[in-house]
């Protein structure tokens, strides 16, 4: 529901916003794109063609296009940035967050990140410089390296006065961290007990010191499931020695479940999340070469198994047919499995230490379902045909090739994610091999066999 509306409005704004360049209104257009937020252009600015797109970013207000370069992806933001004067990126990235700002540092030309590090003072350049030493999808990479920590053996008096004098908060504060004297991690002191609790209560009696702090080494998706497990709106992230280093708040991770939603969908089909939907022409089609190939590989690998039983297609014309029923059957069967498994190993609900059971469960679902659907096609291919001996060759063709798909799309997964391979992207490609070579087998090869006899 929430996507839905999301989509309505990014329309209804996209309509407006080429009304308005088409009436060719600079004003007008300028004062609607910025009446939005960072976000909200950056969404804008990815479903326009190029040409508009700049004319549009030339009238967004300096004080927006910080966050939205930190929005918008990263091919997008490459052209922006390309387009933009160095001074004006200068200002644009300098009231950034730290962990926005490490997240597009890399994307920003040497002078401009010179002059942005130059401006920094020495405390902000060494946590950007925390920030910088992690992988951009794990827990380091992800955190704000600002935040606000207090002792515990101090009244909630003197906690209210520290913050009057902290003055500019970090956003999503919805709790304060308590450390020892070593910077470590020892728990939270929640907003609602500070601002409800008697003043001059000491920190260490309304401390939660239940709380489990992320390690900096946690995978992004990990985090997210973090955060989703235990209804978090910010975290605190350590190090092996229980060290505070920063926090992670719910805003990062709903971009990594957004980036991870997209990377499911587009990669299964050889996309990148990344690409500028509108690229030009060459460009975009250079970056589908590499899967279409493969695809054709693949494709022709079927159709050598297809080529050795030439004689049984010439010679009984119900198996040119029926044979894309077999194969379309098995591919949906085992793309059905395929899609559960990626989906399981990704949210950490499938392992090596239940990966048996499931493989166990996805055969034997497979069977059921061939068992039902073979006689069900046994009798459609008797009645077109009037021969059971066809009839019969469908069921054991279609029964073989669910059994096949589904032990496909449960193995393939686990064998690609030991390869090193991100299943998502591979997956569909080696799991329509498998099927289309066992279903051209079970059912040609058997219709040579039993009905030619050759």
């Amino acid at each position: 529901m929430a996507e839905a509306v999301q989509e309505e409005k990014i329309a209804r704004h996209l309509e407006r916003l080429s009304n308005a360049l088409e009436s060719g209104t600079k004003a007008q257009v300028q004062r609607l794109i910025n009446s939005l937020s960072g976000s909200e252009i950056a969404d804008l600015l990815e479903s326009l063609t190029l040409p508009k797109r700049l004319a549009v970013w030339a009238l967004v207000d300096p004080t927006l296009e910080g966050d939205v370069l930190v929005e918008v992806n990263d091919a997008v933001r490459a052209g922006l940035i390309a387009e933009s004067v160095p001074e004006d990126l200068v200002s644009a990235v300098g009231d950034l967050e730290l962990d926005d700002l490490a997240d597009i540092l890399n994307d920003l030309p040497d002078t401009v990140i010179s002059e942005v590090l130059q401006s920094m003072d020495r405390q902000n350049r060494e946590r950007l410089s925390s920030v910088l030493s992690y992988e951009e999808d794990t827990a380091g990479g992800l955190m704000d390296p600002n935040v606000v920590t207090i002792r515990a053996n101090v009244s909630i008096e003197v906690i209210l006065r520290y913050l009057r004098l902290y003055g500019d908060l970090p956003k999503f504060l919805d709790q304060l961290f308590v450390v020892d004297r070593g910077g470590r991690f020892v728990g939270v002191l929640s907003l609602t007990s500070l601002l409800t609790e008697d003043p001059t209560t000491l920190v260490n009696d309304l401390l939660q010191n239940d709380v489990s702090a992320i390690d900096v080494s946690m995978s992004a998706r990990e985090v997210a499931m973090e955060f989703e497990h235990h209804d978090l709106v910010s975290a605190p992230v350590v190090d092996e020695s229980n060290v505070l280093l920063g926090r992670i708040t719910i805003d990062d991770v709903v971009d990594v479940i957004r980036e991870e939603a997209e990377h499911s969908v587009l990669t299964m089909a050889g996309l990148d999340e990344e690409d500028d939907m509108f690229a030009p022409i060459v460009q975009s089609a250079r970056r589908r070469w590499v899967w279409l190939g493969v695809n054709l590989i693949t494709a022709l690998m079927a159709a050598m198994v297809l080529y050795f039983f030439e004689p049984t297609l010439d010679q009984l014309v119900a198996t040119a047919v029926l044979f894309p029923v077999v194969m379309s059957m098995g591919g949906i069967a085992g793309t059905q499995t395929l899609t559960l498994m990626i989906r399981g190993m990704a949210t950490g609900q499938v392992s090596a230490l239940n990966a048996p059971a499931m493989l166990r469960k996805e055969l034997a679902v497979g069977v059921l379902n061939g068992i039902v659907f073979s006689v069900l096609i046994a009798l459609i291919a008797w009645y077109w045909y009037g021969s059971l001996s066809l009839g019969l060759v469908m069921a054991v063709a279609i029964l073989v090739n669910l059994c096949a798909g589904a032990l496909a799309g449960a193995i393939i997964p686990v064998i690609l994610r030991r390869m090193k391979i991100d299943p998502a992207l591979a997956g569909g490609v080696v799991l329509t091999t498998v099927t289309d070579v066992i279903g051209i087998l079970a059912f040609i090869g058997l219709a040579t066999y039993l009905l030619i006899g050759t």
